[in-house]
């Protein structure tokens, strides 16, 4: 599948082409607003309307997106008849300060398509199934379609998408999980559908989830690999959360922070009788939610079914600005994740039921970070950190490290290779001393150029360990290509040096898992999307982290 914003450019230089505009539907019913998102931050927005008619459906839309997407749709329409078998396509926009429009009609068995790009056109002509559906690249609100398509589908399920103009490929139902989404105005049960695009080489299966209602309305929108997200506007808000995991006696809380509240959810091993030790469970990099959710996996909502069961209460929070967390996330460093952290600790000794001098830190990659750093200055609060998948290098060597495995997979030749890792060194070069930017392409920058990537890129771990005393346990996976499995080793080394008095150090490796703490077959990012959301956190993780925390926090 091609870039979901990509300008089709197999244009020759021809006469103008003008649109028509659709005739006008029924003023009966409102369109839906859908906030777009771009690497977790708001770009803009579309209107999307669908509609039944007396011979079929309408799909319509219009939208008005900002850089780096910077695409203004005046009208996008697809019409369906009644068994939702495409008829006809039009946009109408302007893309990255040029006309675009799109019409394509259907007759079963082909696309004939008509682009023009500032009034030059090209016909193009593609064979398609007689149901497929339309998805044209810039109109996400046609994937109101698809979730009215995908009811009732199952995990194996296969339906044909037309990426109009470009080409037909088959969208494969990975897992439909019945989820609730929680927003002020009550409850929403959903269904989120896990799919694989098979997209031509050298792209490969591109991952695509969205989340439907009952009705079959769509709700959320999200390409991982692209970082683009769409969500239903009071799906969006910061007041609403998708509760995909749930153990009995969850509690919803609302932590303090400074300025601002974290939402959290606290749960109490059932059968406790008096104060009972504690985790609080911090999380990694980006927009992660309380349970850990990613690629549909909810890797801390499993750690935290586990740890209860084998004795111990857990808290589990919403990073600021995610879910229902307030603060900005767009401004926050790892410095400051470690006072969110902070303040969690000193919330949760408080707590009636809780014995403060047992309470542990558990960080899953970065968040491994975060727990040494607020270890490091809660000495006497925090009893024992484990740090899951964590890195030992700083963050300029981590991101040099991920990429040149990356580039390892792609089939491109050493050169091209070696000037991709030359313009991430000088990206990551320009951060760090804040000059040099001069020749590195203005989208690099604004992805690059913020208080976070500087933070990580100049973070020593080996720094945060020398301050830290306590108990530690180091888990890793073999299969983890994004923290490679020797930094567990180094870390331990970190951690024997410490000064002070010898305190126990475990490093455990669970084979077959990656980095997501799940089993897996080559542990590459790309494999996240097809792992299904019944994938489970081995229980070798789970097991290694409660049995530690048990031997170390014993009362």
């Amino acid at each position: 599948m091609t870039c979901a914003f990509a300008v089709l450019v197999f244009l020759m230089p021809a006469a103008d082409l003008r649109a028509q505009p659709p005739p006008p539907l029924p003023a009966a019913e409102n369109g839906t607003q859908f906030l777009v998102f771009f690497r977790s931050q708001p770009v803009g927005r579309e209107e999307v309307l669908v509609l039944r008619m007396g011979d079929g459906w309408v799909v319509r839309g219009t939208s008005r997106l900002g850089p780096p997407m910077d695409i203004t749709t005046r009208v996008a329409q697809v019409d369906y008849d009644l068994q939702w078998r495409p008829k006809a396509l039009l946009i109408d926009g302007i893309v990255r300060g040029q006309d675009v429009t799109l019409k394509t009609t259907f007759d079963g068995t082909k696309a004939a398509s008509l682009l023009a790009v500032q009034g030059a056109p090209q016909s193009k002509t593609d064979p398609v199934a007689a149901d497929t559906v339309v998805l044209p690249n810039m109109f996400l609100g046609s994937y109101a379609a698809l979730a009215r398509r995908l009811q009732g589908k199952a995990a194996g399920a296969e339906l044909r998408a037309y990426v109009a103009p470009t080409a037909e490929m088959t969208v494969r139902v990975m897992s439909a999980t019945p989820e609730r989404i929680e927003t002020p105005r009550g409850i929403i049960n959903a269904t989120r559908y896990a799919m694989t695009f098979n997209s031509p080489p050298p792209a490969g299966d591109l991952p695509v989830n969205l989340w439907a209602d009952a009705d079959g309305a769509l709700l959320r929108l999200q390409i991982p690999s692209q970082t683009v997200e769409m969500a239903r506007e009071d799906i969006a808000s910061a007041a609403s959360r998708t509760a995909a995991f749930s153990i009995p006696g969850d509690e919803s809380v609302q932590i303090p922070s400074i300025g601002f509240h974290l939402a959290a959810t606290i749960t109490r091993p059932p059968s406790a009788t008096g104060a009972v030790p504690a985790v609080i469970l911090i999380s990694g990099s980006g927009p992660t939610d309380r349970d850990e959710t990613v690629a549909g996996i909810p890797i801390f909502g499993q750690l935290a079914r586990d740890l209860v069961a084998a004795g111990f209460a857990v808290v589990r929070y919403d990073k600021r600005g995610v879910g229902q967390s307030g603060g900005r996330a767009e401004s926050a460093t790892i410095a400051d994740y470690a006072e969110d952290a902070r303040m969690v600790l000193l919330w949760l000794e408080k707590q009636k039921g809780i014995d403060k001098d047992r309470i542990a830190l558990v960080g899953h990659s970065e968040g491994g970070l975060v727990a040494m750093l607020t270890g490091g200055r809660e000495r006497g609060k925090v009893a024992a950190i484990a740090l899951l998948g964590t890195p030992s290098a700083s963050g300029n060597d981590i991101v040099l490290e991920q990429q040149k495995h990356m580039l390892s997979k792609m089939p491109i030749d050493d050169a091209q290779r070696e000037e991709k890792i030359a313009l991430q060194q000088k990206i990551n070069t320009a951060v760090i001393k804040g000059t040099g930017w001069t020749d590195i392409p203005i989208q690099a920058r604004r992805a690059a150029d913020t208080p976070w990537f500087y933070s990580f890129l100049t973070f020593d771990p080996e720094k945060a360990m020398k301050e830290t005393r306590q108990p530690l346990l180091i888990v890793q996976g073999e299969l983890d290509t994004q923290v490679m499995p020797h930094h567990a080793d180094k870390l331990a080394v970190m951690a024997r040096e410490r000064k002070g008095d010898k305190v126990p150090v475990e490093v455990v490796k669970v084979p077959g898992v990656n980095h997501l703490l799940v089993p897996a077959k080559t542990g590459d990012v790309t494999e996240y999307g097809t792992l299904g959301a019944d994938a489970k956190v081995s229980p070798q993780v789970t097991g290694a982290v409660a049995t530690f925390l048990t031997k170390v926090l014993k009362g």
